[in-house]
């Protein structure tokens, strides 16, 4: 499976994505926020209040598996997207 340097997975995902690539472990709650504003922010995905909210608690009740396939929605929606605008 391919990855970004985040470890959020790049195409379909066909089993858990357990894999982090930094060593030690899976990343906390607000370094899982950062992963997750950068892909909305790369998404052009502007955010209220209440989104900010629900994105804040995902990062901080997810499990990496379910951030990681969240995520990886996230930004493949983005990428099909931009390759539907060609």
């Amino acid at each position: 499976m391919t990855a970004t340097e985040s470890g959020i997975p790049t195409g379909p995902i066909d089993r858990e994505p357990l894999d982090y690539p930094a060593p030690g472990g899976y990343p906390d709650g607000s370094r899982k926020a950062e992963i997750l504003r950068d892909a909305f922010a790369q998404a052009g995905i502007e955010l209220g209040a209440y989104d900010e909210r629900i994105a804040a608690w995902l990062a901080q009740t997810a499990d990496w598996s379910t951030f990681a396939v969240i995520t990886s929605w996230v930004q493949r929606a983005a990428q099909a997207g931009k390759e539907t605008d060609r």
